[in-house]
């Protein structure tokens, strides 16, 4: 992300050495407004960052710090404030927190620590303020709510983060959206995504590290692996849960070493790769079950980013519905009701953001009226909602064996689970199963994919 626009700071401190020493230690894009009184802050101003002593009256003991504190967030609700105080007292640190502080600085500052805040409060600011009218494929994280607002700050605070990442979440939430934008506020570098589903087995340490030429049958070309493609950059394991016992160690050994060795080759080499991983399913009980290596899982979750169901911010279903209507191309010029978004929240979206966006797609081709109502949200859901009824069977052929019984049961419930979602990762979710799996499922049963 860019930082080329200016970011305005606020001191307020009644020492001229710390606001001399702070002058020094920030960057030029950064706009600096000093106060060294109570009486000189401008709080109807705006600032995108504060910093701010405790003990601002001398001759006195009292902290007005929180208040000054709390009056500021009371004029700017979004302002990013950092507490300053050479008294380490857990009392007054704590008071600072609950005034609405990110965080508290001890006395003296010092200037690696500074801009490494202010690096990661540029970073918090430029994933709220991007620009909803930018080119469509720009990654955002569209939505205001509570929610939405720790995801941008804790994909912000990460910045800089050369440790792996875990992105938890059902499918649809957004787990690649939030890999893109931790690859994105690093600048440029090289960004490799793979789904780790469909890898096949035998071809794994092919694919992650590469080979020779000569390695195996069918290598008539040296190849450059992922994790070397990745080099000086991040690469996302989308559904990692979905990687074998057997391949997970090999995982480990790299994250572990940073060690790549080609196969069929005889020497290594080393990559200096983030690697960002992503799962469906959550890895703890994996591990419990004993389908998950727990040695990987510490060393996956060196920084850990959990992303809430849809259902759990339905704050952002406005902004999130008026934001895939305007991006669909062509441009229908549509919007929603007040009752049809009202419909829209009453859904429980198993397939998260991305069944979402698939049903405002369709609503924009078909509602006959240039706005969304409750009537045309409430009939493009009508399956999905209806479909919670259990299957029922009251004649069985016995004659057709437990085998062929099952298979058949099997294949309808997918079915039914797929003709409610309209798409195959919300219905692999929905099914608890990887989507590979699922994949293998439509095929074997001959269950045709439908769009809606």
């Amino acid at each position: 992300m860019s930082n080329t626009r200016a970011f305005s700071l606020l001191i307020v401190d009644d020492d001229p050495l710390i606001h001399q020493a702070l002058k020094m230690s920030v960057p030029s894009h950064w706009k600096l407004f000093s106060a060294h009184t109570l009486e000189a802050i401008q709080y109807e101003r705006f600032y995108h960052a504060a910093f701010v002593d405790m003990h601002l009256e001398p001759g006195t003991t009292k902290a007005a710090g929180p208040e000054v504190i709390a009056k500021l967030l009371k004029h700017n609700p979004q302002l990013d404030v950092v507490a300053m105080s050479g008294d380490l007292n857990r009392t007054l640190m704590e008071t600072c927190l609950k005034a609405g502080a990110q965080k508290f600085l001890a006395k003296p500052l010092m200037p690696e620590e500074v801009l490494l805040i202010l690096e990661k409060m540029e970073a918090l600011w430029d994933l709220r303020n991007v620009d909803p009218h930018a080119d469509r494929h720009s990654i955002r994280w569209v939505g205001s709510s509570a929610a939405s607002h720790k995801i941008k700050k804790r994909i912000a605070e990460l910045r800089g983060e050369s440790n792996s990442v875990l992105i938890e979440g059902e499918t649809g939430c957004g787990k690649e959206v939030a890999a893109r934008l931790l690859h994105e506020q690093e600048g440029e570098r090289p960004f490799i995504a793979v789904n780790v589903a469909s890898i096949p087995d035998n071809l794994f340490e092919s694919e992650m590290f590469g080979h020779v030429k000569g390695a195996f049958t069918g290598a008539d070309q040296n190849k450059v692996g992922l994790t070397e493609a990745a080099n000086g950059g991040d690469l996302f394991l989308d559904e990692i849960e979905a990687l074998p016992l057997v391949q997970q160690a090999k995982l480990l050994r790299f994250l572990e070493t940073g060690e790549v060795r080609r196969v069929g080759a005889k020497e290594s080499i080393f990559v200096k790769t983030r690697v960002i991983v992503a799962s469906n399913k959550p890895l703890d009980k994996m591990v419990a079950a004993g389908e998950f290596r727990e040695d990987l899982l510490y060393r996956l979750t060196s920084q850990r980013i959990e992303l809430p169901p849809l259902r759990e911010r339905l704050e952002d279903i406005a902004e999130l519905g008026q934001h895939f209507l305007a991006a669909e191309r062509p441009r229908r010029n549509k919007s929603f009701t007040e009752d049809g978004l009202a419909a829209l929240k009453k859904y429980n979206w198993p397939g998260n953001v991305r069944e979402l966006k698939r049903v405002c797609e369709q609503l924009s081709l078909t509602s006959p009226l240039p706005f969304i109502r409750e009537e045309d949200v409430t009939a493009w859901l009508k399956p999905a909602a209806g479909s919670n009824t259990a299957p029922s069977y009251t004649v069985i052929d016995f004659n057709k064996g437990l085998n062929l019984l099952v298979d058949e049961f099997e294949a309808h419930v997918i079915r039914t689970a797929y003709q409610q979602t309209k798409d195959a990762e919300a219905t692999a979710s929905l099914l608890q199963i990887s989507r590979s799996n699922l994949y293998k499922k439509l095929a074997q049963y001959k269950i045709q994919e439908e769009t809606p």
